[in-house]
């Protein structure tokens, strides 16, 4: 893998750096097995953490990844900065240069402030969610997560289903999965799933489809809160609809599918309170994959040389 200075979108990594950066997330996750899981790999490296928007999973796995590189770790609050005060990005870009950090982990809801931030940074710049653009680190861990359960990702087949239009996790993990040989299938409400000829992936329409096409693994996309009880998402309909019911596990069982979820999951909209204890639900793997993953992401990329101006 040839030295990467941020990590913005699955499309600008190369193939050599997507297989790298899952191979060493193997052995990243080889090191919550010892005594000790910490390793010194960015010892006196500063990381900082910079979320405009609400964020428990993400954000708390990439600290506790730093942590385990040896990273000194910094959390720039937004709520409680200058920028709910007015500031621009541009004026918190210059403040974050003259913290003089090696990562800045950016989550924001507008698209492509990650990618402003680091063309006018010397930091690595990890985009940890960009409005409904792209979420790459969720990618890598989807995708490592598919490859630790069945061996190998290509030749796999994976059906995402919610709202596909607004969701940057289904496309940077349909991005990533297709890149390593997996087929993909999107399922939701019909505005809010684009047409195959835009995407060229192809859309169900309910769940005979879905079984008749025979994946491996079904993805269910969170709802977002603001979006439950809209005309959009009526929490009843949509669980009917496009949700794991119970009649619905039993034939994902029968099956023996994989259910995955990017978090955190709401009962009873998109997964029914049994399939939570379901015997192939993937989603703590997923939430411990996110470490290792996120521990591999940090180790590959390669800050510029800061200054001591």
């Amino acid at each position: 893998m040839n030295p990467r200075k941020d990590l913005i979108t699955i499309d600008a990594l190369s193939d050599e750096d997507i297989r790298t950066i899952l191979d060493s997330t193997s052995a990243m996750k080889d090191i919550f097995t010892r005594s000790v899981k910490k390793v010194p790999a960015l010892k006196g490296k500063s990381v900082l953490t910079l979320f405009y928007e609400p964020s428990t999973r993400t954000r708390s796995s990439f600290e506790v990844a730093a942590h385990r590189l040896s990273a000194d770790v910094t959390t720039f609050t937004v709520s409680t900065s200058s920028v709910v005060k007015g500031e621009s990005v541009h004026d918190t870009i210059d403040t974050l240069m003259s913290m003089k950090m090696d990562y800045i982990i950016v989550r924001h809801k507008n698209s492509g402030i990650p990618a402003v931030i680091a063309r006018h940074c010397k930091a690595s710049v990890i985009n940890a969610g960009d409005g409904a653009h792209a979420h790459p680190s969720q990618a890598f861990l989807d995708a490592f997560t598919i490859k630790e359960k069945y061996g190998e990702v290509a030749g796999k087949r994976v059906v995402i289903i919610g709202d596909i239009l607004h969701s940057r996790v289904a496309r940077s993990t349909s991005t990533i999965l297709r890149r390593l040989g997996a087929q993909v299938a999107y399922m939701g409400p019909g505005p809010l799933v684009p047409l195959q000829q835009h995407t060229g992936i192809p859309r169900f329409t309910n769940w005979d489809q879905i079984f008749e096409w025979k994946p491996d693994v079904i993805y269910l996309l969170r709802v977002q809160n603001e979006r439950i009880d809209s005309p959009f998402f009526p929490a009843a309909d949509y669980h009917a609809a496009f949700g794991v019911t119970e009649e619905r596990l039993r034939r994902i069982d029968d099956l023996d599918l994989s259910i995955m979820h990017p978090g955190p999951v709401n009962r009873g909209v998109e997964i029914c309170d049994a399939a939570m204890d379901y015997r192939n639900n993937l989603i703590n793997n997923q939430v411990e994959n996110g470490i290792a993953a996120r521990m591999s992401i940090l180790y590959h990329l390669t800050p510029e040389t800061q200054s001591n101006d």
